[in-house]
């Protein structure tokens, strides 16, 4: 089976620009996307600033393979600006609501679901807990099995449902990019309440003793026009379902 490739995208946002910025990568660009490069959206997610960096956005695109990726740069890189000509019009509107950013390649792992299929299966959250993972080098591919095996019960039985699940590409299989879907703003709560003393939780964190160096979890939200929420791509023709401020 050909890997899925992601590219996973830190946006730093300029001022209150976050709902703009939001709806123009999702209605203005994302279709041009799937036209154009057979890039899908996975989401596109609000950062909750009490829990990690603010203002930021994080956007999540899947590519069916390697060559998809490889394609996406040609279109992107093969011109002495650096940027595909015919997006200027959308670069220069972006650059009034970002100011950078930091990026990755993510590799899905074998038993992820593909944004289609969670989209088909309903997969949905009121928010999303984000983990950023550095293991040992060389052992994120065996992380990954252990969060199938251990860590997705253990988180389960709290009310969480894997949603991503990768390794960071380019990096020696040192680090591990997680995502998990939570239904409501309560069951994040009792969550985080029973860290230290559900069994369950307490023999993952053990269980991942061994290759953690460190771990990072922040919450998000995800945008309205993101496919989790909709369950659908998006259109070119969509509107915001508020009004912008």
């Amino acid at each position: 089976m050909s890997e899925r490739v992601y590219i996973h995208e830190l946006v730093d946002i300029i001022g209150h620009n976050r709902a703009h910025y939001m709806h123009h990568i999702t209605a203005n660009w994302s279709p041009i996307g799937q036209r154009e490069r057979d890039q899908r959206c996975f989401g596109v997610f609000g950062t909750v600033g009490s829990t990690g960096r603010w203002p930021e956005v994080i956007n999540i695109w899947e590519y069916a393979d390697w060559d998809a990726l490889a394609h996406n740069f040609d279109v992107e890189l093969s011109h002495p600006s650096l940027q595909d000509p015919a997006l200027a019009d959308w670069w220069a509107a972006a650059a009034g609501f970002r100011r950078g950013g930091l990026d990755r390649i993510l590799v899905g792992a074998p038993w992820m679901s593909s944004i289609d299929e969670l989209c088909a299966a309903g997969v949905t959250g009121a928010t999303y807990a984000h983990e950023i993972v550095r293991v040992r080098p060389g052992t994120a591919s065996t992380y990954l099995d252990a969060v199938r095996d251990v860590g997705a019960p253990a988180y389960g039985a709290h009310g969480l449902t894997p949603v991503g699940a990768w390794r960071t590409a380019m990096c020696g299989e040192a680090e591990v990019v997680l995502l998990w879907a939570i239904p409501d703003w309560a069951t994040w709560g009792r969550f985080e309440a029973a860290q230290l003393t559900a069994p369950e939780l307490v023999d993952w964190n053990r269980a991942g003793a061994p290759f953690v160096e460190r771990l990072d979890r922040f919450l998000v939200v995800d945008a309205p026009l993101s496919p989790l929420r909709t369950h659908r791509q998006p259109h070119i023709d969509d509107r915001p379902t508020h009004p912008l401020p």
